[in-house]
């Protein structure tokens, strides 16, 4: 497959541009196995968060990975849609368990239909991911994907115990962001290699990269959740600190805190005694400790990861994209 001529900046609209036939494929595939002919709202419901403009970034490691190692075959297209189904039931879950009202910039589908069907269109997307899974006819292929599976609901129900916690440490924020986040992106370039037949050094060096690469995304994630602009990051600014979600940048700042900083991060983090000026005052707290700076570092440490980790791999134009990738994800804060 050739390079376009004008390609975009970005490293992922540059992947986009490159795997835009099987991504192609892949949406085709996607709205294909959405449909129910029972159940309206399912399309609906799936329709309303698929198509509201996502990167993509997932199913498009799968196949950056599986292109990357010389692989011809159909079920990459399979395996990249079976990942983005899995992604989107865990958003449909996580809105409602958050109470969101807004996802990418749009009304959550929870408020948009009600939390039922947000719960129950998800679990159809699981189930249908499950099924996608089985075609390719890998049981490694199985157990990998599954594994993710069962890993990322995992982190969720670990995140609802340490998320207002003062306990909460670093070492549990990466348990976390391993688990409900970093464990798809590294199943999705770990099946990449599988399914194009790559040795073990090659599977291991893609599993390295995703699980650096999503680590990083997440601390970034978090970290624009103070710095972002709500316009961009399609959330409000300071959501997590409303939610009391003890994140990166506030676990630092907690680990920093006098006893009377700690009394605020006790009322308004574990009490949820949350007053006008409290946010404006957390952020004072976290420049007076400089967390958010030191959040950052470790976001590029791990962007870093990633980047060894594909470093002893052939040289390849998907490869140089995802190096850039890697780099971008941090670019996104200053």
């Amino acid at each position: 497959m050739l390079m376009k001529n004008a390609a975009p900046a970005k490293p992922h609209d540059r992947l986009a541009d490159y795997l835009e036939d099987d991504m192609a494929e892949v949406g085709q595939l996607i709205r294909a196995r959405m449909a129910s002919e029972h159940a309206p709202r399912i399309p609906e419901v799936t329709a309303h968060l698929v198509e509201a403009g996502g990167k993509r970034l997932r199913p498009m490691l799968v196949l950056a990975a599986a292109r990357m190692c010389g692989y011809d075959g159909p079920y990459h297209v399979h395996l990249a849609a079976t990942v983005e189904f899995i992604h989107t039931a865990t958003l449909l879950h996580d809105d409602v368990v958050d109470e969101s009202q807004q996802r990418r910039g749009r009304p959550t589908a929870n408020l948009l239909w009600d939390n039922q069907s947000s719960v129950l269109v998800g679990d159809y997307l699981f189930a249908r991911s499950f099924q996608l899974m089985t075609e390719p006819g890998s049981m490694r292929v199985m157990k990998i994907l599954s594994n993710a599976a069962a890993t990322i609901a995992e982190g969720e129900v670990l995140q609802l115990t340490a998320a207002q916690n003062l306990k909460t440490d670093e070492s549990i924020y990466l348990q976390v962001v391993r688990g409900k986040t970093a464990a798809l992106f590294s199943a999705a370039t770990e099946v990449g290699g599988v399914i194009a037949g790559a040795d073990d050094a090659t599977v291991q060096a893609l599993f390295d990269y995703g699980d650096a690469l999503g680590i990083a995304f997440q601390i970034v994630d978090d970290l624009l959740d103070y710095q972002g602009q709500a316009d961009t990051i399609g959330k409000n600014v300071g959501d997590d600190f409303r939610e009391r979600k003890l994140t990166l940048p506030l676990i630092k700042a907690v680990a920093k805190a006098d006893a009377e900083e700690r009394a605020f991060w006790e009322r308004t983090i574990e009490k949820g005694r949350q007053e006008e000026g409290d946010l404006d005052h957390a952020m004072a707290l976290m420049g007076k400790h400089g967390t958010l700076e030191a959040t950052r570092e470790d976001a590029l440490a791990w962007a870093a990861k990633a980047n060894a980790a594909l470093a002893p791999l052939p040289d390849h134009d998907l490869k140089a994209m995802l190096l850039d990738l890697s780099d971008y994800v941090v670019s996104r804060v200053s």
